[in-house]
């Protein structure tokens, strides 16, 4: 053990292992102060450029941009009043009001501290969590990693969707959307809605983008996000780090809770931070200035929620079980460099292991200090406005998305599936449960055949599995007639109103045909091919009659409805509909489909910025040009070319660099 550390330290002082970790963390460092995107979307936007990398090389880029983004997140948190990503939800309850008041300063030194101890904190927990928990991994049966894989699958449906019926559905989704394409048993084709480019899985990459990037990038834009007017912070640099010293006590627990949050599949980034905001509240003095710009209120999230990092790593590496969205694209990756997280990894690859802790935790001291040395210059560009970021981020994710497959299916995946994210967040649809169900699908159709050929009828007859059998049950059940109702405003213009469903009767009517189709089209089938797609939309439909039941015996507001639509009286509603810019997003596909995807972005650029973003003429044509040199560099070092558009294939014009 202790060898496999002192390697993965060796390995790490590399300068080319610190180019990696260090490229890594500034891009999670602009992932987390750009608000829309987050470590979801940004590592499925680094899954292009890590294939093919050495794998030390891919773990510490991989793991430097995990681990910074929550502490950059806390930019906009503070100075704009919105989340950089969800784990800096509380961040804005008393770090925006310090900023008001004049001590910015002061709130983003004492977060940064908080983050630093949270992450170094969590790696250290990773690191004995490796030592204590490798013989239990090394006991584990194929049945019991199966019903591992159920239960968390069951604990992330539970803990993330509005309703009980709502997540379980959607990890269920998740799991028959990893059911399109060739069968991995008998390479039979299945559920390819009659395209060649379903004949393989859909790319990880789309679906995570497709579900975390682009559907806050709408509501952003529909919401007209206004960014803060002030980019100077003040003095009060020293004053954070006292802060933080006078509550060591509170940041320690905190992380602490981070951790065990982190660990557990379901929970992680979206809850951390305010149960540790509770935690605070709970268990200090002079509560009721909470709220109101008390810097206990900035330390006890962001120690949270850089400690969950290292808490969502257990059973990530250890048992191949993701607790969150971004563990879930981490997981791909690791599969990508040809690393198998769970028992492979902690007998053949500890080293690997042991390079992940030591990344987490320099990333962390690495993306602290350039949080500090470049806090007044990063101030000022909170001050851009989104519309003008807009634009940008959505060619970067177009890009991204293209990279999967290099194939002009992939841009049209990307665009139909981010209309699934859009409403399935606008319903309250749990999108980490999809993201997680679909990243855990082959594995969970491997597992199936393997433990009904090694044990048959004699699996549920095995104690562990009895066992955790018994706490998935028992934990749906509780979930059913326990969870507590949604918090929240109710009334006819609430999110929570049972006016208006129709458009949640469609979303419910959408998923329930694409259970059908897809258990459908395996009819007929052998039981290779056949078996896990109908598992998996029996299991959606399972899960939505209850749903449907309960929507249409209703009487109350805040039972099964939901629709975040409604925006409550007094508060700023959308100017544009998230229709509106969903048809923008096609507009952009359908240039590229005319024009070429270079060319066709520039114009989207070009005519977004002008159009939305009333910049001058010659600003927009820059920002679009400097976006297109961006491309050709990009093509050059990826060896890439890009899709040609109709005009292009039918004129047999051959386009200078860098627009070919």
């Amino acid at each position: 053990m202790l060898d496999a550390a002192l390697s993965a330290l060796s390995q790490l002082s590399q300068v080319s292992l610190l180019i990696s970790l260090v490229s890594g963390v500034l891009v999670g460092l602009v992932v987390g102060i750009l608000p829309g995107l987050g470590g979801t979307a940004g590592l499925a936007l680094l899954l292009p450029f890590v294939f093919g990398m050495e794998t030390s090389s891919a773990l510490a880029m991989m793991i430097g941009m995990a681990a910074v983004t929550t502490t950059s997140d806390t930019f906009p948190a503070v100075l704009m009043g919105i989340p950089g990503t969800s784990g800096s939800q509380a961040t804005v309850m008393d770090g925006f009001p310090m900023a008001k008041a004049g001590q910015g300063t002061r709130a983003l030194s004492a977060a940064f501290v908080s983050s630093l101890f949270g992450g170094l904190f969590g790696a250290v927990v990773l690191s004995f969590a490796v030592v204590a928990a490798r013989p239990i991994i090394l006991s584990i049966g194929f049945g019991e990693q199966f019903m591992l894989v159920v239960l968390a699958l069951s604990m992330v449906g539970i803990l993330t969707g509005l309703s009980v019926w709502r997540g379980l559905a959607s990890c269920a989704l998740g799991l028959a959307l990893g059911a399109l394409g060739a069968a991995p048993m008998s390479g039979v084709e299945r559920a390819s809605f009659g395209t060649d480019y379903l004949l393989d899985p859909l790319p990880l990459t789309i679906i995570g983008l497709a579900m975390f990037a682009t559907p806050e990038i709408v509501d952003l834009l529909r919401r007209s996000e206004r960014i803060s007017d002030k980019a100077t912070l003040g003095p009060g640099w020293m004053a954070g780090v006292k802060d933080w010293m006078a509550n060591w006590w509170l940041s320690l627990r905190c992380a602490v809770i981070g951790c065990l949050v982190g660990a557990l599949p379901g929970l992680g980034g979206s809850v951390v931070d305010w149960i540790a905001y509770g935690h605070a509240i709970q268990t200090t003095k002079n509560r009721e200035s909470y709220g109101t710009g008390d810097v206990r209120g900035v330390i006890a999230p962001e120690s949270a929620n850089n400690a969950k990092e290292g808490g969502a790593l257990i059973p990530t590496l250890l048992l191949g079980i993701p607790g969150s969205g971004t563990m879930a694209i981490l997981l791909g990756g690791l599969i990508i460099v040809g690393i198998d997280p769970g028992v492979t990894m902690v007998t053949r690859h500890l080293d690997q292991v042991y390079v992940i802790i030591w990344s987490l935790a320099l990333a962390n001291v690495v993306g602290a200090l350039i949080c500090f040395g470049l806090a007044p210059q990063i101030a000022r560009l909170t001050t851009i406005r989104y519309v003008l970021l807009a634009p940008f981020m959505l060619g970067i994710i177009a890009f991204a998305a293209f990279q999967a497959t290099r194939n002009w299916g992939d841009l049209i995946a990307l665009f139909v599936l981010s209309v699934l994210g859009v409403y399935m967040k606008r319903f309250g649809w749990s999108r980490p449960a999809l993201l997680i169900g679909f990243v855990l699908s082959s594995r969970v159709e491997t597992s199936v055949y393997q433990t009904v050929a090694l044990y048959g009828a004699s699996f549920l007859q095995r104690p562990i599995v009895l066992i955790l059998l018994a706490l998935t049950v028992g934990s749906v059940t509780a979930a059913i007639f326990l969870k507590a109702p949604p918090s929240g405003e109710v009334g006819e213009e609430s999110p929570y109103s049972s006016s208006r469903t129709l458009p949640q009767w469609g979303m419910l009517a959408v998923v329930a045909a694409f259970a059908l189709y897809v258990m459908w089209d395996v009819i007929g089938y052998n039981q290779l091919t056949a078996l896990y797609p109908l598992v998996a939309g029996t299991t959606i439909l399972l899960c939505l009659a209850p749903l449907a039941f309960s929507m249409a015996t209703a009487r109350q507001a805040g039972t099964m409805f939901y629709d975040e639509e409604r925006v409550p009286d007094g508060t700023d509603k959308p100017t544009r509909s998230a229709e509106f810019w969903l048809g923008v997003i096609l507009g952009h596909l359908a240039l590229c489909a005319l024009l070429g995807f270079v060319l066709g972005t520039a114009f989207f650029i070009a005519g977004f910025l002008i159009g939305f973003g009333r910049a001058k003429p010659w600003q927009a044509l820059a920002g679009a040009a400097g976006f297109v040199l961006i491309l050709g560099l990009l093509s050059d070092q990826l060896t890439l070319r890009y899709p040609e558009g109709l005009l292009q294939t039918r004129a047999g014009i051959e386009l200078p660099w860098p627009l070919q």
